[in-house]
C-alpha cells in the first residue's frame, strides 16, 4: 500500500526517535535473604558492629552502559549507611538500636548517567539481647502490720525488658533467701511471708528484701548472654499491742545515807511500754516491801524515803514496784513488776576511838615486873576500841609502834569494836636494867575507806626490879701486903662489889675455911675492908684462898655468889 507524503514522513520521525531511544536501568531482585539486588525484605541485627559490609546494591543497564548506585535519607533521619558509588556495596556507619529503632527508611537509586531509577526500601532492625530489666514504678515501699499472718501477699513488684522472645521475658528472685523472712513468686513478682513466719516490730521496724529481675537470655553479639537488674523492696512493720510493759536500767539499786531527809528521791524506776510503735501510758505502784517508808511518784517512777534513817528498822528493804500500760481508752492493760533494792548506807563520819574504864581515853599506864612469862597478857590495861561507823567504814586495822617484838597486840583487824589485848612476845626485851619505862602507842586506821581516819593511844609500861642478876668484883684480882706484926683489926684491902641495880642485900666476905667478915649493910657497890688478925705461926709467907661474895635478895630465898681471889703477901 501506498503511503500518502505526510504518514511516510511520521514513520521517517518514529523510525529516527526509535533510534535515537536510551532506556533506564534497573536493579535487580534476588528475593529474601539476599544480600545484593535491591535491599528487597533485607533485615539486619542490631548488634551489627559498626563498619560491616551489610548489602551490595546490584542492578544493570538495557544498553550496557555503566551505572552507579546511592543511598539516602530522610532530613529527619540518622544516615546509618554509606555507599560504594562503583561497587554498590553499604557499609554500617552507626549503631542500631531496634528499641529506639525498629526499622529504616532509605531511598537507594541507579544511575546510567542519563537516567536515574530511585526505589524507596525499609530495613527491618532486628532483636539482640542487649537490653537489661528494668523495674518500673520504684521506689518499693510497702508497710505492713506486724501481726500480718504467714504466707500473706504483701507486695507485687514488675520489671520489663524491651528485647523480644526469650531475652524479653522477665523471672523474679529473692537475694539471701535463706536469711529472709519473704518468698517471691517468680513469674508474678508477688512477694509474700513465708509460712510459719511472722514480723515483730519490737525486734526489726524495718526489713529491706533485695529482689533480682532476670531475663531468659538470648544471642549478643555471637554469645548467648542473661542479664539481670535489682531492687529493693523496703518492708516497713507498724507495731500493735501485744508486748508488755519494759523497764530500763535494771538491776534497780538504791541509797539511804544517815543524812538523807525524809522526802529526798532516793532512784527513779523507768519503764515503757514494749509496743514502742504506738507506746500506751505508764503508772507506777508500789506492791510491798516498803513498809511506809518509801513512796512512788505514780507518773513518773520516782522513789522517795519519807522517813528519817535513824528511824528505819532495816539495813536493806527489798521493794517491789508495779507499772500498769494505761490504753487510749484510760482502761488498765497489761502490767509488769520489778524489784528494787535500796540499802540504808552508813557515812563514814566516826574514826576509830580507844575507850578505857571511864570512856574515851588515849593515855593508857601498867607497871609490871620485868621479864614476865612468854606469852603472858597484860591484864592490868583496860583498853576498848570502837569505830560507831557501819559496815566497811568501821572496819580498820590495830597495830603498836614502838620497840619491835616485845608485844603483841590482838585482834589485829576489828569491825565495829573490840577489846584490845597486848600479849608478851619477848620476855628476855622486858629488862628492868635496860628500861624503866616501855612506851608504846596503840595506832587503828581504816582498812577499805578512802578517808583512812585513824587515831592513837599512847601505853607506857613501868618496870620492876627482879632479883636476876650475879653479883660482880670490879676487880678480877686484890694484892694486900701485910705486915707480920700487923695488929688485928688493921685494914688490909679495900675490895669493891658491883650488885647493878638491886637493893636489899646481905653481902658478906670468906674463905673456904669459914667466913672472915660479913656485912648487912644495903647498897649497890660496897667497899669492905677487911679485917684479918693474923698468926704468924699459922699464916705462911703466902696466903691464897679462894675468897667468895654472896648476895641474898631480901624478897627471897636466893643467894647468889660470886668468886675473887686476893693475894696476901707478908711484908719483910
Amino acid at each position: 500500500m501506498r503511503l500518502s507524503p505526510r504518514a511516510a514522513l511520521a514513520l521517517g520521525l518514529l523510525r529516527l526517535c526509535l533510534a535515537q531511544a536510551n532506556f533506564a536501568p534497573h536493579f535487580f531482585d534476588n528475593g529474601v535473604g539476599s544480600t545484593n539486588g535491591n535491599m528487597a525484605l533485607f533485615s539486619l541485627p542490631e548488634d551489627t558492629p559498626v563498619g560491616s559490609h551489610v548489602y551490595t546494591l546490584n542492578g544493570t543497564d538495557p544498553e550496557g552502559d555503566p551505572v552507579s548506585y546511592h543511598i539516602s535519607f530522610d532530613p529527619s533521619a540518622r544516615s546509618v549507611f554509606s555507599i560504594d558509588p562503583n561497587f554498590g556495596n553499604i557499609t554500617l556507619i552507626e549503631e542500631l538500636d531496634r528499641e529506639r529503632e525498629g526499622e529504616i527508611e532509605a531511598i537507594i537509586s541507579i544511575s546510567d548517567g542519563l537516567n536515574l531509577v530511585a526505589e524507596k526500601v525499609t530495613i527491618l532492625v532486628t532483636d539482640a539481647n542487649d537490653e537489661v530489666p528494668r523495674f518500673i514504678q520504684e521506689p518499693y515501699i510497702v508497710q505492713v502490720p506486724e501481726d500480718i499472718p504467714a504466707g500473706s501477699s504483701i507486695f507485687k513488684v514488675h520489671a520489663m525488658d524491651k528485647d523480644t522472645g526469650s531475652g524479653g521475658s522477665v523471672t523474679y528472685f529473692l537475694q539471701n533467701i535463706q536469711s529472709t523472712k519473704f518468698a517471691m513468686d517468680h513469674h508474678s513478682g508477688v512477694l509474700r511471708l513465708r509460712a510459719e513466719t511472722t514480723l515483730d516490730y519490737e525486734k526489726a521496724q524495718a526489713h529491706f528484701v533485695i529482689v533480682v529481675a532476670k531475663d531468659g537470655g538470648g544471642r549478643l553479639r555471637g554469645a548467648d548472654v542473661v542479664f539481670s537488674a535489682t531492687t529493693t523492696v523496703t518492708v516497713y512493720v507498724e507495731d500493735v499491742q501485744d508486748m508488755a510493759p519494759v523497764f530500763v536500767g535494771t538491776p534497780y539499786y538504791g541509797y539511804v545515807y544517815e543524812d538523807t531527809v525524809p522526802g529526798s528521791e532516793v532512784l527513779t524506776v523507768v519503764a515503757m511500754d514494749g509496743d514502742r510503735g504506738k507506746p500506751n501510758h505508764i503508772l507506777y505502784s508500789l506492791l510491798n516491801g516498803s513498809d511506809g517508808a518509801f513512796e512512788i511518784n505514780e507518773t513518773s517512777g520516782a522513789i522517795l524515803v519519807t522517813q528519817s534513817p535513824a528511824q528505819l528498822r532495816r539495813e536493806v528493804y527489798e521493794l517491789h514496784v508495779q507499772v500498769t500500760e494505761v490504753s487510749s481508752a484510760g482502761s488498765p492493760a497489761v502490767q509488769a513488776t520489778v524489784p528494787v533494792t535500796i540499802r540504808i548506807v552508813d557515812l563514814n563520819n566516826h574514826p576509830p576511838t580507844f575507850y578505857g574504864e571511864s570512856g574515851p581515853q588515849n593515855r593508857f599506864e601498867l607497871s609490871m615486873y620485868e621479864h614476865p612469862p612468854q606469852g603472858e597478857i597484860l591484864r592490868g590495861l583496860k583498853i576498848t576500841v570502837n569505830d560507831s561507823d557501819q559496815g566497811a567504814n568501821a572496819k580498820f586495822n590495830l597495830r603498836m609502834v614502838g620497840p619491835g617484838g616485845i608485844f603483841r597486840v590482838v585482834p589485829q583487824t576489828v569491825l565495829n569494836e573490840a577489846q584490845v589485848t597486848i600479849i608478851v612476845e619477848n620476855s628476855a626485851a622486858i629488862d628492868f636494867e635496860k628500861f624503866k619505862l616501855l612506851t608504846f602507842k596503840l595506832l587503828a586506821i581504816e582498812v577499805s575507806t578512802p578517808e583512812k581516819f585513824s587515831s592513837t593511844a599512847d601505853v607506857l609500861i613501868q618496870l620492876l626490879d627482879t632479883n636476876d642478876n650475879v653479883p660482880k668484883f670490879t676487880s678480877h684480882y686484890y694484892i694486900a701486903r701485910i705486915p707480920e706484926n700487923a695488929p688485928g683489926g688493921s685494914n688490909v684491902v679495900a675490895v669493891t662489889v658491883g650488885w647493878g641495880l638491886a637493893q636489899g642485900l646481905r653481902v658478906g666476905l670468906g674463905t673456904t675455911k669459914g667466913n672472915l667478915i660479913k656485912s648487912d649493910k644495903p647498897g649497890f657497890q660496897f667497899e669492905l675492908p677487911i679485917l684479918i688478925s693474923l698468926c704468924l705461926d699459922t699464916l705462911p709467907v703466902l696466903m691464897e684462898p679462894p675468897f667468895f661474895l654472896y648476895k641474898g635478895d631480901n624478897n627471897t630465898s636466893k643467894d647468889y655468889k660470886g668468886n675473887i681471889s686476893v693475894n696476901f703477901k707478908l711484908k719483910t
